[in-house]
């Protein structure tokens, strides 16, 4: 019952995501529009794969996939990122969370 509560580990992916994509595409990259779409997707992509991959590992319900899209969000927000880009990308993270 309680383990239905415990989003400790959801939340630590979460925060993992976001350095993944953080390492990967720093805030303050000075890439021209082109590079960035095409960097992008190569990240996105692969962090698909990690996603896949914790949803066979992990049962996820929507509290857990909720406090791990919040703290994919706030990583990102702390970093400095701008909140369209935070909201759009952390909207992605959970449709494929919760897919």
């Amino acid at each position: 019952m309680f383990s239905f509560l415990d989003a400790r580990a959801a939340k630590a992916f979460g925060a993992e995501m976001a350095r993944f994509y953080m390492e990967r595409i720093p805030r303050e990259a000075a890439l021209k529009e082109k590079q960035f779409a095409s960097k992008s997707k190569h990240v996105i992509g692969k962090m698909s794969l990690h996603i896949a991959t914790y949803k066979k590992r992990e049962k996820l319900n929507i509290y857990k996939v909720a406090q791990m899209g919040n703290a994919f969000k706030w990583a990102l927000r702390d970093a400095g990122y701008s909140d369209d880009y935070i909201d759009k990308l952390t909207q992605w993270f959970i449709v494929n969370a919760k897919l």
